[in-house]
């Protein structure tokens, strides 16, 4: 079957096209087909475009600064394959908690190229960590710092880590995922002289070996000025910490946070601009400081996984609100992608079984569960929806799968990954045996 590309390049996944029968191809993959042989929901994700920003990331940063790692932050979807492609790709990875890296571990991903990250890592979590002999750890308190400088000891190591500080900027994102201000959760605030007495406490820890420093700004981050002004910020702080403790900084990282177009209209920076917006700025900051350049570490997760990921659901029934709008409801929802319920965030979505129909409705895409603010889409122009279409969400591989959950004892979807013509299933569908395995019953 000959396949044409068709014009919405910045939101779907590189391979994407429209066969000759008006459906939607993924990586050589007829989605319609797909949805048939796996059900709906179902993620689909191409592995073309997964590789392909991996490598994007590492050749703008590298390029420009060759002694740079890009870390994966897992926290946007992490499965054992897709550890499996980051490892292969020369990634490092970030992850959050003993469960990510857990998956982590499962797939044998190197340990030297693991960074743990998180406000309050849990004794456990942290006991897991330095078991598995990973290369870092981000502190992000005091709390912390004494904590694990205790359990380094136990072991007779020198644990490296990087403290992650607050420097106070505001990047412009939505304010449930702006982490780089000083009245948010994440961080030893810069500031107020906390991050000096942070930095005084790591050196004299027997237990931990500080390496550098960290911030994050928050997520998604359309603007470049603000990655320039924390390195500014962070690179001045390092030098005040030669001249006053000696202390030298060898490792940097300014976090991820890479936007991506969710919508055709919007136009984020690309991998180029980003290493450009930081990289420049590094490189005069440590001049102007007189300081060797540090290693650094970038972090991108969505900027990785969200365009290669497609939503697949079937519309069932709709309803008419006369004068105000027309709801369609299909067969997933707020369960499997929460993000417009939490970050009234916006999509853009295409009829797959028919993409080249161009009548155009204005309609509101409703999930199936139990809540009213269960909408994926609101007042979006779409051909006239029947029951049995199938609808294909793009840039839904980042966040929606990681914070899917079974709200109603729904069954999380399945995913498959594909490549050149051939579908593999990387995630089953979950079973009602699934949803009841932790149960106790009969009660003893």
């Amino acid at each position: 079957m000959k396949a044409t590309r068709i014009p919405l390049s910045n939101v779907l996944p590189v391979t994407a096209a429209v066969s000759d029968t008006g459906r939607l191809m993924l990586g050589g993959c007829d989605t319609v087909d797909l949805a048939r042989d796996f059900r709906t929901p179902l993620y689909v994700f191409d592995e073309e475009t997964l590789r392909g920003q991996c490598r994007a990331f590492l050749g703008a940063f590298r390029s420009r600064y060759p002694d740079t790692a890009v870390a994966y932050a897992a926290k946007a979807y992490l499965g054992r394959a897709l550890a499996a492609i980051m490892a292969q790709e020369g990634m490092d990875l970030d992850v959050v908690s003993g469960g990510e890296l857990a998956i982590a571990a499962s797939v044998n991903f190197p340990p030297e190229r693991i960074h743990f990250h998180g406000n309050n890592k849990s004794e456990p979590e942290l006991r897991e960590a330095l078991d598995y002999g990973i290369a870092r750890i981000v502190v992000d308190n005091f709390h912390e710092l004494y904590l694990l400088n205790g359990l380094a000891q136990e072991r007779g190591i020198r644990q490296k880590i990087l403290l992650r500080l607050s420097p106070g900027i505001d990047p412009h994102t939505h304010e449930k995922t702006t982490t780089g201000t000083l009245e948010n959760k994440f961080g030893i605030p810069l500031p107020t002289g906390q991050a000096e007495a942070a930095v005084r406490q790591a050196l004299d820890m027997p237990g931990l070996e500080l390496a550098g420093l960290h911030v994050h700004l928050g997520s998604p981050i359309f603007e470049l000025a603000p990655y320039g002004a924390a390195v500014d910020i962070i690179v001045d702080f390092a030098s005040e910490m030669r001249s006053k403790l000696g202390w030298e900084m060898r490792e940097l990282s300014p976090g991820g946070g890479f936007a991506v177009a969710y919508t055709p209209d919007q136009g984020p920076p690309s991998p180029d601009d980003y290493a450009e917006a930081i990289v420049a700025p590094l490189i005069n900051a440590c001049e102007r400081g007189g300081l060797p350049r540090p290693r650094l570490f970038i972090e991108p997760g969505r900027a990785i996984v969200a365009r290669a990921g497609v939503a697949l659901y079937t519309v069932g029934s709709s309803k008419e609100a006369p004068g105000v709008r027309r709801y369609v409801s299909v067969d997933g929802g707020m369960a499997d992608n929460i993000r417009p319920a939490l970050y009234d965030s916006r999509y853009s979505a295409l009829v797959a079984n028919r993409v080249l129909d161009d009548r155009v409705e204005r309609v509101t895409v409703a999930g199936k569960y139990c809540e009213s603010g269960d909408l994926l889409l609101k007042d979006a122009d779409l051909p006239p929806l029947e029951p049995g279409d199938i609808l294909a969400m793009p840039a839904a591989g980042a966040y929606a799968l990681a914070m899917a959950s079974n709200y109603n004892a729904s069954l999380r979807p399945a995913i498959v990954l594909v490549k050149d013509g051939q579908a593999r299933l990387i995630r089953r569908r979950e079973t009602y045996e699934d949803l009841m395995r932790t149960d106790i019953w009969p009660v003893e």
